[in-house]
């Protein structure tokens, strides 16, 4: 038996599946694939690779369909991720580089990778500990109510609205915001708390009880930029698969809202050689997500942060596992220029 027609038969079954959602039988190999054999020797072929656990009937009928060994198989033999589309290339480019702030990013991010894969995708957050203070900004809403504005240099916008023992006028708010730009301009995020634990050097007098809260605001919204965010969209789209989710498609909806278990995940997972990293099936050592994969890889200084898609094992490898990497590689471009 040929070895390398057997491959073929499995990626003719793959595609094929992946494409129909119906089992698929040697006479529609035939039929379709110009594998250069009859059905006979496709239905020998067959009976080997589900030997081999690579394709399962899924009822008694003569069609196969592909298990997670057989898609792990399919997808490390997919040598190179194909390039996207020049129109791709330039609708990913015209999107992204039109955001604003790093919210923006993030959320237009997420919704094209959504819209390209027609699966749920996820973003994490770059961690943003050694990002520095751009800005602060401290709006008046009311004598005692002030809005406080910490920026990053990195476009991260935090705000908190909170209440002062004081009342407090403009023109005090405006002094204090020159005292703590003064003091905070420039410095890393994380360090805000030590700067600020002895006082605020310039502060005006007679805004003494004021300036306590304000530094705890501060200090919490740059606390804030450091903790494990993820963005999602595209979770409708799970609800128009849920053939193929012949357990429950409630797990992983739950999975989904905690978010907990796609955090721990996306951390996990190592790219391989071809800059990506694919999760098939009950690889995924979380039961919740026992019938999913995942395509993620990493963007933004040194890849740490995560982005991907999350959707049902039969999925379009080849073209999710290139949309993956190409976005990744155009919100790198924006988050270093």
């Amino acid at each position: 038996m040929s070895e390398g027609r057997r491959l073929e038969v499995l990626r003719a079954i793959v595609e094929d599946y992946v494409h129909s959602r119906e089992p698929v039988g040697s006479k529609a190999l035939v039929d379709r694939h110009h594998l250069g054999v009859s059905s006979a020797t496709i239905r020998n072929d067959m009976a080997a690779l589900e030997e081999e656990g690579l394709i399962v009937a899924p009822h008694t009928s003569a069609g196969r369909i592909p298990t997670d060994k057989g898609y792990r198989l399919f997808v490390d033999r997919i040598s190179d991720v194909k390039p996207l589309s020049s129109a791709e290339r330039r609708a990913i480019q015209a999107l992204l580089e039109s955001a604003g702030d790093l919210d923006d990013v993030m959320d237009r991010t997420v919704r094209l990778l959504s819209q390209l894969t027609n699966q749920v995708a996820v973003i994490q957050y770059p961690r943003l500990g050694r990002a520095c203070t751009r800005h602060i900004e401290f709006v008046l809403l009311a004598p005692q109510q002030v809005l406080v504005v910490l920026i990053a240099d990195n476009g991260k916008v935090e705000q908190r609205v909170i209440s002062l023992p004081d009342p407090v006028t403009d023109e005090e708010l405006s002094d204090l915001r020159s005292a703590y730009l003064s003091e905070l301009a420039g410095h890393p995020l994380d360090s805000v708390g030590g700067l600020l634990r002895n006082g605020l050097k310039d502060a005006r007098p007679g805004t003494e009880a004021i300036v306590p809260p304000l530094s705890a605001a501060l200090e919490s919204l740059a606390a804030a930029t450091q903790e494990e965010r993820i963005l999602m969209a595209g979770t409708a789209n799970l609800a128009r698969s849920t053939m193929d989710f012949p357990l429950s498609i409630g797990p992983i909806l739950e999975a989904l809202e905690e978010q907990v278990v796609l955090l721990r995940l996306l951390s996990e997972m190592q790219q391989d050689a071809r800059g990506i990293s694919v999760r098939i099936g009950h690889e995924n050592p979380y039961g919740s997500l026992a019938e999913t994969s995942v395509v993620a890889t990493g963007y933004g200084p040194g890849s740490s942060a995560k982005l991907g898609i999350l959707g049902p094992t039969r999925m379009d490898y080849p073209t999710t596992m290139a949309a993956v990497r190409a976005v990744a590689r155009y919100l790198s471009r924006i988050l270093a220029g």
